[in-house]
């Protein structure tokens, strides 16, 4: 090729020094073989000048091993790729064809266009790594793809990744055989003497040639890099200008040192951070919201749904809160503001302390990490629980559990702290910011919980009272044993005069005669429904117990008492014997039982006086109030 061209000037780089020369069609390559078979035989040269181009190239011609081995020793990935390009462009020139419509006629433009190309696929990288962001769970795992990429598109020999935590403490990202991310802290007393300490402490990119000749970093890379030479540090820089972590490229003795226009490349590509993040930190957040949404509502539906006691509710509230974190163990302690100390019962997902002789911890408001957020309403996230001045080892004694870590936070309602949920020891790592704002919003519906259990466990009080009070009052309100026989041995008549005319007078029959005259009026009543058998549809005793109580619960007053109740029941009983009527027997015997009810328990006042004076009954029922009770007592009595 040499030989053909006339006047054409080429450089050679051979060992680090630069020959240039110019060689004239008249010198063919076999005589400069001819003229170089002296110096050939030679082991050694003397000086420099002993070494030319027709030299080198007779040489490497016959030494293609040498040069096969030079090459892929010496030479990296890029410059194969220029010389390719390079020689392309010669080929396409010297038949005359065009590179994508036009001729290039010099090196810098088939330069250009090699630089284009080998852009083209490293952009084809970030369009694969943008396809699938969406399969990446977290920041790491992206980060950890584009460092990926860009090792690739630079020809790097390797790479580290570190991410920075909210104390300014770099941590390595690594892959494990199981293809899960782990982390580890590499920061403390080497952050300064390492590039990846020194990229976080400047945010700036560092390219040098030689690390171990550089005095910025005496501990060179800060995982791994024995063999590394030229190293590449990035810093990883969100839109806000937030550093978030720092990407080191290396390439080993042997392996070329990195350029500017890789460094251009990398920065280029590591823009895409920001946008990668951001967008995966937004999709995480929007999907944990989900889940935290279908969490509450799993919540809701189980704990009021089913509030039969304070307990239960604990039981469901600790669970719940430890698949919310991902933590070991739950306590929730409430707040007892008569002796202002917290109290439980209940730990490690609802197994009662049997072991206390109180089956009950109790200690004081302001003891303790539960004590500490219980006075002060704080939020606690504690890593280490040992090295915490106010963690209270009291209760690890009495339970013989180790306490790690701790993230505790109070409950209230309407204002007022209730409760504190301490979660204990997180699976995996300590609880994070993230945890602390779930855990918050999960600790409203354990407030709202606890409120209705109690307010369960105070009707259910309520209600075991009130049949309490009803047993008592219906034991005193019932007709007595001696009053029973009595009545029991004075026998019903078969007939009694007059009893169905309109003008009989009921304060003709004495206090003692008026049960014998209802129980009268009843047999009547029951023989139309069965005149055959009618002895069978009712039983005497109770009939003779159900009219001493109905007595007995109509109180001593001027004129809505007993007397009354008995003129009214035999007025109605007389129009349903002496009237044509389409009542039916059952109906007849209803109406003759509402008329002997229909004033129970009246306390000789109006409904008006009743709503007025604020009375439990008005409060109970707002209209028509003395006859709603008159009518629920008489339920009462026949139940």
């Amino acid at each position: 090729e040499l030989s053909s061209r006339n006047n054409h000037h080429d450089i050679l780089s051979v060992k680090g020094f630069r020959v240039s020369t110019q060689v004239t069609s008249s010198m063919s390559l076999s005589s400069l073989r001819h003229h170089n078979t002296s110096r050939l035989s030679s082991s050694t040269y003397r000086n420099m000048s002993d070494i030319n181009p027709e030299v080198v190239i007779q040489y490497l011609n016959e030494n293609p091993d040498f040069l096969e081995n030079y090459v892929i020793t010496h030479v990296n990935q890029e410059r194969l790729h220029r010389w390719s390009a390079w020689k392309e462009q010669v080929r396409r020139q010297r038949h005359g064809e065009n590179l994508n419509g036009e001729i290039i006629p010099d090196r810098k433009a088939s330069l250009s266009k090699w630089k284009a190309s080998l852009h083209s696929k490293k952009w084809g990288l970030l369009q694969e790594l943008t396809r699938e962001i969406h399969n990446l769970a977290n920041k790491s795992q992206v980060l950890a793809e584009l460092a990926k990429c860009i090792s690739t598109a630079t020809s790097a020999e390797g790479h580290n990744l570190y991410l920075i935590d909210s104390s300014q403490q770099l941590f390595y990202q690594k892959y494990t055989n199981k293809n899960e991310m782990t982390s580890s802290c590499v920061g403390g007393g080497r952050l300064s003497t390492t590039l990846a300490g020194y990229v976080m402490c400047t945010a700036e990119t560092v390219r040098t040639g030689d690390i171990l000749a550089d005095d910025r970093f005496p501990d060179g890379l800060a995982v791994g890099g024995e063999k590394c030479q030229s190293v590449m540090g990035l810093p990883i820089i969100k839109g806000d200008g937030t550093l978030i972590g720092v990407i080191e490229l290396y390439r080993n003795v042997g392996g070329g040192i990195f350029t500017l226009d890789d460094e251009e490349v990398a920065i280029s590509m590591i823009m895409w951070a920001d946008v990668c993040v951001e967008y995966v930190e937004m999709y995480n957040c929007m999907t944990r919201q989900r889940k935290l949404n279908e969490f509450l509502l799993a919540v809701t539906k189980s704990i009021f749904q089913d509030i039969v006691s304070m307990d239960t509710v604990i039981m469901k509230i600790m669970n719940y809160a430890k698949k919310l974190v991902n933590a070991d163990r739950a306590s929730l302690f409430l707040v007892d503001t008569n002796t202002n100390e917290l109290y439980a019962r209940i730990f490690d997902t609802g197994r009662v302390n049997e072991n206390l002789p109180s089956k009950e911890i109790r200690f004081p408001m302001d003891k303790g990490v539960a004590g500490h957020v219980a006075s002060t309403g704080e939020i606690l996230n504690i890593p280490d629980a040992y090295t915490d001045r106010r963690f209270n080892r009291e209760v690890d004694m009495q339970t013989g559990y180790r306490t790690k870590s701790i993230l505790c936070m109070p409950i209230y309602i309407r204002g007022s702290i209730i409760g504190v949920v301490q979660m204990v020891n997180k699976l995996q790592g300590t609880f994070t910011k993230s945890d602390e704002e779930s855990f918050e919003t999960f600790a409203i519906y354990c407030g709202l919980a606890l409120h209705h259990a109690k307010l369960y466990e105070k009707i259910r009080r309520s209600e075991q009272k009130y049949r309490v009070a009803l047993e008592v009052l219906s034991y005193h309100s019932q007709s007595s044993e001696e009053e029973f026989q009595s009545v029991k041995e004075v026998p019903v008549p078969e007939v009694i005069q007059n009893i169905t005319h309109y003008h009989f007078s009921p304060w003709a029959v004495t206090a003692m005669e008026k049960p014998t005259y209802v129980l009268y009026m009843f047999r009547d009543l029951f023989r139309s429904i069965n005149s055959r058998n009618y002895s069978h549809a009712y039983d005497m005793d109770s009939l003779i117990r159900f009219t001493l109580t109905v007595r007995k619960n109509y109180r001593n007053v001027p004129y809505h008492n007993w007397d009354h109740a008995f003129s009214v029941a035999h007025a109605m009983f007389t129009v349903v014997r002496t009237t044509k009527h389409q009542f039916t027997a059952q109906e007849c015997l209803a109406l003759f039982v509402a008329c002997l009810c229909h004033d129970l328990d009246h306390r000789g006042k109006t409904n008006a006086f009743m709503v007025k004076s604020a009375s439990p009954l008005a409060a109970i029922y707002s209209t028509s109030t003395m006859e709603h009770h008159h009518f629920n007592q008489t339920v009462t009595i026949l139940q």
